[in-house]
């Protein structure tokens, strides 16, 4: 999976994340978290449904992108506020399993 910011502004920024399907079987819906370490909060997320308590972030697929052939990926993107820094998370979850993050 990727984690881009593509644009940051004093207090503010957007971010796009891509999950890959590198398995061999297809996904029908999925799910991932993630903790930001800086204090960020997601404003408005599209192409997902989310919920955040407290630095964890929960993304979760919307009717029309759950199935995720193998070898294809899924994207959404955010805009969030941040004060102090706006570090990237270091670690995110599909499910329960440990994401790459590249």
């Amino acid at each position: 999976m990727t984690y881009t910011i593509t644009n940051q502004w004093s207090g503010g920024f957007q971010a796009d994340v891509r999950v890959a399907n590198t398995g061999t079987s297809a996904w029908s819906g999925w799910s991932l978290s993630w903790a930001f370490p800086g204090g960020q909060t997601v404003s408005q997320l599209w192409n997902a449904e989310h919920t955040q308590s407290g630095a964890t972030v929960t993304a979760k697929n919307i009717g029309w992108n759950g199935n995720v052939a193998a070898g294809s990926s899924v994207s959404f993107g955010f805009t969030g506020t941040w004060s102090g820094t706006n570090a990237k998370p270091a670690a995110f979850k599909l499910g329960d399993q440990n994401c790459a993050v590249s």
